[in-house]
């Protein structure tokens, strides 16, 4: 199987690179992340055991990169078809952050992150995980989540407790917290 390619900064100019290799070489490079909200719920994923970073870690509902020659705004959908079987979300583009995290097994994620909000009603939505990319999903709300993290921060993400501790304010503006 051919290594996807994506937009990395390699010497100053965004470069197509191997998706592997920009995590082996700590590469800036341009990322999404898709947050699914009921109110102030939001939906997690648990990433496949299979992955080759971070496996079985919980994180946002949808988290990729986009292809080389593939924006941001097509990206998202496309991931969050492929990963949960959910499509027609409306996403909005919230923020940009960027953010550098090891990730284990030498690999970082130095990403330049498109974060969206799609807003769903959790008792009509019905994902259906790719098990190849997803182990399960739940519903939490954002307090719990910050104190689940705080708490149990081996059971995460990096760059969710990134997100939840640094940039919160920014991703969840329209939220009620």
């Amino acid at each position: 199987m051919t290594e996807i390619m994506i937009p990395a900064w390699v010497e100053g100019t965004l470069q197509p690179v191997e998706k592997l290799a920009a995590h082996q070489r700590g590469l800036r490079h341009l990322a999404i992340s898709v947050f699914i909200m009921d109110g102030t719920r939001t939906l997690l994923q648990r990433r496949a055991d299979s992955k080759y970073h971070t496996p079985g870690l919980w994180t946002n509902a949808c988290c990729t990169h986009p292809h080389w020659g593939e924006t941001v705004e097509d990206a998202a959908p496309r991931r969050v078809a492929e990963e949960l079987g959910i499509q027609g979300l409306t996403l909005r583009k919230r923020a940009e952050v960027e953010y550098r995290a090891d990730v284990g097994n030498g690999l970082i994620e130095h990403e330049l992150a498109s974060i969206f909000i799609a807003e769903v009603d959790e008792a009509t939505l019905r994902p259906r995980p790719n098990p190849n990319e997803v182990s399960e999903t739940r519903w939490i709300a954002l307090d719990d989540l910050r104190a689940d993290v705080a708490a149990h921060p081996e059971t995460y993400t990096p760059w969710l407790a990134i997100y939840l501790a640094e940039h919160a304010d920014r991703i969840f503006a329209e939220v009620a917290l």
